[in-house]
């Protein structure tokens, strides 16, 4: 049975003299030495990328074959990146300074991972919601902070139907123990909606999940429905 590799987003400092999260550090340390031959370095742009690998501590001949990923090369690059890790290398995305895939082109290359069931993770990052929206593949340049859900089950109602009709992307979150209620009043007010939904269960912990369809489809492969949760919906 093929192996597919896996996508894995690497959170860096924002300023350069920054140490890398513990996690992160050991991660790109295995992936550069013991599994050098299956791993891919993406980094944003040439020079800073370097001075970050280095400042990190990082192996040095890994940066001559950095693969550089930005607005001007991730129309091509992510096509031969989803490519790679269709044939099982595994790719490590990095930014010049904070959450790779939050608001910049890493986005698109997750997309393409959702869509073609690659895995995507990412190492320690501090935000759930930022890191849910990076993980999460869908378009976010402007996105709604619903929040907790009302306890009122008509205001939740409301909440939720208000919801499906943003044009905008919206994140809400609740109790661990109302992911499959949640999902389930999402089915109720689906009707033709052409949306999908993004699920990422314990965030950061061994146990993470990332899910991505209709309401439907997620309550019939999410078994264990008591987790903690950052539920994100968009076109």
């Amino acid at each position: 049975m093929k192996t597919t590799g896996t996508l894995t987003l690497i959170p860096t400092p924002i300023t350069e003299d920054g140490e890398l999260e513990p996690r992160a550090q050991r991660i790109l340390l295995e992936a550069s030495t013991e599994q050098k031959e299956n791993s891919i370095f993406v980094i944003e742009d040439l020079k800073p990328g370097r001075r970050r690998w280095l400042g990190f501590k990082l192996p040095r001949d890994c940066v001559d074959n950095f693969v550089l990923y930005n607005e001007h090369t991730a129309a091509v690059v992510a096509k031969e990146l989803l490519s790679e890790l269709q044939k099982g290398k595994n790719v490590y995305l990095m930014s010049d300074g904070g959450l790779p895939a939050f608001y910049d082109p890493g986005v698109e290359l997750v997309n393409l991972c959702h869509q073609n069931k690659i895995k995507v993770t990412s190492t320690p990052f501090f935000n759930s919601v930022s890191l849910a929206l990076a993980l999460s593949g869908f378009s976010h340049k402007k996105f709604w902070f619903e929040g907790f859900l009302p306890i009122d089950s008509d205001e939740r109602h409301k909440s939720i139907k208000n919801i499906l009709n943003l044009k905008t992307t919206a994140i809400l979150m609740d109790t661990p123990y109302r992911l499959k209620r949640v999902l389930e009043e999402f089915q109720s007010e689906w009707g033709s909606s052409k949306k999908k939904i993004f699920v990422a269960m314990d965030l950061n912990a061994e146990t993470e999940e990332l899910r991505r369809g209709t309401p439907k489809e997620l309550i019939d492969v999410i078994t264990d429905v008591k987790r903690e949760f950052v539920l994100i919906v968009s076109e």
